[in-house]
């Protein structure tokens, strides 16, 4: 079977040479896993438009697809907890480490290990999980959720239980690839993991109703695993189960998590908490907030995520530095290529709010009165857009000094804020939904403060005016570019374009976008942002691409099953 998958994918890509290349650099691994992250955000915003136009058009069935995804939540925060965070926190600094003091067979013997003992109280805590899912269900949401909806969601919990199994074998596999700067793969994997989800919903929403989604998940899953697969057996993996804790590696490994799991499960209950607080507030307040963070996200997974994701290696392999200098200038370098591309792209969100909203979620069963209450949610989180994309990079730059337990006290700090704020709003205030938002984009800059300052303890020559000025000026160039795309939107809605139809929609977005970001352009100039040639080499290099990704260094040896 594995030998079939693998000719399958040698002869859809031409022996898949390109797929399996080694990424040298963090802007070269960065740019692999953000075209691919737009691939996913595409598809992903396709996935939530046809889950809305299917599931939307009556009141029970916009209780069904709320209920759906609430039900995301328990699987996701074990998922979360055991494999997620032992794999960002722990396996890519371990295993990199393993390869240069050891050999690679004793990484890959680690990996086995590792993931033996971790799927084993994976499967053990689903049991139980799937057992309670109900009690669960009606004890983390509010008042206003209806028993008919804690019924669908707990059902949907369960049958998704079987997913996150996949996912968590998936990333290990993705945790392996990137240890081998290998990010095209894992990149695509998520894509393709949509694509299941609207194949599950597509062929059986008919007979099963809202559970098509949750079959459509565990397809999803599975894809997702069945990708990678392959090419983590051509680095040489062979999946070994031991429970052996005295193997080179495992200890160092598992004392490595336990901080990663409290500053986990801060934000669990971050994640859970909004659940039961929108929930109480009812009038499908969980899916607004739901919709507008889905749309906040999509920068910080293009811009934020792809940086800080590809940069954890390139960090590990500098933290071994006695001085590092090198380490902190690729730190600060980082920051600044994700902050180049996250503030003008929260400008685009807090101007063109109703546009994105009604292009991307505006099926015809879609109310109006949903449209402009998510438009206002989106408007208030886009804000922190660069505070969460740089934090993303700031807790990796932590881990890849092997220290878990300072982001655990950062997310204890913010998870008790954003509790305590959230509570206020939602309880003693009549601002609803838009007190949560407020809550959400307020913790995200306390996060990145907390961050900068308790990283300047590590690396005293981080705070400095290297860092600081060039933060300065994208954030005057991106301020420019809120004015000057304020006005000729509000001009161009009033008196050329016909809003009611998408197609000038669509042209009032794309003229308005086109000249906020040329206004950014030219004050980046101005204010000689080196970002904005970093920025226009790689455009250079997006022609030639292929040609591109073959010049990066190839140690894949070649290998048959």
């Amino acid at each position: 079977m594995i030998a079939q998958i693998k000719d399958f994918f040698s002869n859809f890509t031409g022996n898949g040479n390109w797929l399996e290349k080694q990424q040298n650099s963090i802007l070269s691994a960065a740019a692999v896993i953000t075209v691919a992250n737009v691939l996913s955000s595409l598809s992903g915003l396709v996935r939530e438009r046809l889950l809305i136009s299917e599931f939307f058009s009556t009141p029970s069935s916009q209780q069904a697809y709320e209920a759906f995804q609430i039900a995301f939540q328990i699987p996701d925060m074990m998922f979360q907890l055991i494999i997620l965070g032992a794999v960002s926190a722990a396996f890519i600094p371990v295993f990199t480490q393993l390869k240069r003091d050891h050999n690679e067979a004793t990484a890959l013997q680690m990996s086995s290990t590792t993931m033996t003992i971790l799927l084993l109280v994976f499967m053990l805590a689903s049991v139980v999980v799937a057992y309670f899912a109900h009690p669960l269900t009606a004890w983390r949401t509010g008042h206003e959720f209806t028993d008919t909806q804690i019924t669908i969601a707990a059902t949907l919990t369960q049958i998704m239980l079987i997913a996150q199994l996949f996912f968590a074998v998936s990333n290990f596999l993705t945790g392996m690839l990137q240890a081998y700067q290998r990010f095209i793969i894992p990149a695509i994997a998520p894509v393709l993991y949509n694509l299941g989800i609207l194949i599950g919903v597509f062929l059986f929403s008919s007979q099963l109703g809202i559970y098509s989604a949750g079959v459509g998940v565990i397809i999803g899953a599975f894809i997702h695993m069945a990708i990678q697969l392959p090419f983590a057996l051509k680095l040489g993996f062979r999946f070994k189960p031991s429970l052996s804790l005295s193997f080179p590696g495992v200890k160092q490994f598992f004392s490595l998590m336990p901080a990663r799991l409290l500053t986990i499960s801060m934000t669990e209950l971050q994640n859970l908490s909004l659940g039961f607080f929108a929930t109480s507030l009812g009038n499908l307040s969980f899916v607004v907030i739901r919709l507008a963070l889905r749309l906040m996200t999509i920068p910080i997974r293009l811009f934020g995520v792809p940086i800080s994701q590809a940069s954890l290696p390139f960090l590990s392999a500098q933290s071994g530095s006695k001085t590092l200098v090198s380490f902190t200038t690729l730190v600060t370098k980082s920051l600044h290529q994700i902050a180049f591309f996250a503030y003008p792209a929260s400008v685009l969100l807090l101007i063109l709010r109703i546009p994105f909203v009604r292009l991307i979620f505006g099926t015809r069963n879609f109310p109006w009165e949903t449209t402009i209450i998510t438009g206002k949610v989106v408007a208030i989180i886009s804000i922190s857009i660069g505070a969460q994309a740089m934090a993303q990079l700031l807790i990796r730059a932590f881990h890849a000094l092997k220290d878990t337990r300072t982001p655990f006290f950062i997310t204890l700090a913010t998870t008790t804020f954003y509790l305590l704020c959230s509570w206020y709003f939602v309880f003693h205030t009549l601002w609803g939904v838009m007190g949560i938002a407020v809550s959400i984009a307020s913790t995200a800059f306390l996060e990145l403060i907390l961050c900068v300052l308790l990283l300047n303890h590590k690396l005293p020559e981080f705070a400095k005016s290297a860092l600081w000025i060039p933060q300065i000026k994208m954030l005057t160039a991106s301020f420019f570019m809120a004015v000057f795309l304020y006005l000729p939107f509000k001009i161009l809605d009033e008196l050329v374009f016909n809003t009611t139809k998408t197609v000038e929609l669509i042209g009032l977005t794309v003229t308005t976008g086109t000249i906020g970001l040329l206004v950014y352009m030219y004050f980046s100039a101005l204010f000689e942002i080196k970002e904005l040639k970093l920025f226009a080499h790689l455009i250079t290099k997006f022609g030639p691409w292929k040609k591109s990704l073959e010049k990066t260094k190839e140690v894949i040896v070649e290998t048959s099953v």
